[in-house]
């Protein structure tokens, strides 16, 4: 019997810290990556929007990140080619539009470079987790040989505030990889001490945490907005984090990685931190606000709403029950009042507590 090839990995096992890394994407995580790597390595961002990059490259400031300070050895890049130096992508684009992004840039992009990514949702088209979506892109666009081992990529998760970063306020993340060496590199290059960075295997778990959390999160934001109390609001994120254990399992993900940092950890802080923009989202939709009024007036891209449609999806082809995401979904797309959904919440059918 022939024994199963070793897994690829790029990195030697002491793997020096790259001398060049390309983020994509100037967002909140973007900047936030590219002020903290800078501190130790030549850091190229990319941008689609030339306008938006030619004012941070002159500036060093955005209005996505008030307060922020670009660290001045960043290059700010247009070009797509301007890629090719990089030893390691960081991809910090939203998820709907990572796709894009990725069969644009995709050949400029060394063929041994890992990836990391730091962006939270599903896509909707194929639901298909962050990670997903880029590994079939590259796949796809014929940017990575089928036959040749495929290049690590990572999911950086966790409880990620951008404003709590760029302050250097102490904080944990997780590093999951499948490739246990690369999640170890990702971990040396992201750690400090005011950032303790663990490592995991379970990426699908890790990810659809991420995601899911982001959905829980505007329903935390509605009780915000109709005042419902912290009562309230503590049972939605506790059976919330349940409808989130309940998907996960079925998927195949571990239930103890959503007990941990990428689960119970990032669903707290999105649901109770005022810069949340998911909770944001629903605290307007409690107030009152529509929907699209609300997204048109904000400069974020609010990922719960689109991953809304597409963890209702997944639930469907689980076949699992996920009432706090169908009361959600009924808001958001179905126009149904937030006092009626919570209502209908509570008046379901009195049963044991159940996890999963």
């Amino acid at each position: 019997m022939t024994q199963p090839a070793p897994p690829h990995n790029p990195l030697p096992p002491n793997p020096q810290l790259p001398t060049c890394i390309a983020i994509l994407g100037p967002g909140q995580m973007g900047l936030v990556c590219a002020g903290l790597l800078a501190e130790r390595t030549k850091v190229l961002l990319w941008g689609h929007d030339t306008k938006e990059l030619d004012i941070l490259a002159q500036s060093r400031r955005s209005s996505r990140l008030p307060g922020f300070h670009l660290t001045p050895s960043v290059q700010c890049v247009r070009n797509d080619d301007q890629l090719a130096s990089a030893q390691l992508i960081i991809s910090a684009i939203p998820v709907q539009f990572t796709r894009a992004v990725w069969r644009r840039v995709g050949a400029f992009l060394p063929r041994d470079a890992g990836v990391v990514c730091v962006a939270k949702g599903i896509e909707t088209t194929t639901l298909l987790r962050p990670t997903q979506v880029i590994a079939d892109t590259l796949r796809s666009s014929g940017f990575d040989h089928p036959d040749q081992p495929a290049r690590p990529i990572a999911t950086l998760s966790g409880p990620t505030i951008a404003t709590e970063l760029a302050k250097r306020l102490p904080a944990a993340m997780i590093a999951g990889c499948d490739d246990e060496i690369f999640a170890q590199f990702v971990q040396q290059i992201f750690g400090r001490t005011w950032l303790r960075v663990y490592t995991h295997t379970d990426v699908l778990g890790v990810e659809l945490a991420g995601a899911v959390k982001n959905v829980i999160a505007i329903a935390a934001g509605i009780c915000d907005g109709l005042q419902a109390g912290n009562n309230a609001k503590s049972a939605l994120l506790s059976r919330g984090l349940a409808e989130i254990v309940r998907l996960g399992t079925a998927m195949g993900a571990s239930p103890a990685t959503f007990f941990g940092i990428a689960g119970v950890g990032d669903l707290a802080t999105t649901c109770f931190s005022p810069e949340g923009r998911n909770r944001s989202c629903g605290e307007a939709l409690g107030r009152g606000r529509k929907l699209a009024e609300y997204l048109a007036s904000t400069p974020h891209i609010v990922e719960g709403v689109e991953t809304t449609r597409a963890v209702l999806e997944l639930a469907q082809k689980y076949r699992v029950q996920l009432p706090i995401v169908e009361a959600v979904h009924a808001v958001l797309f179905e126009h149904q009042d937030p006092i009626q959904a919570i209502g209908q919440l509570m008046a379901r059918e009195q049963k044991a507590e159940r996890i999963g």
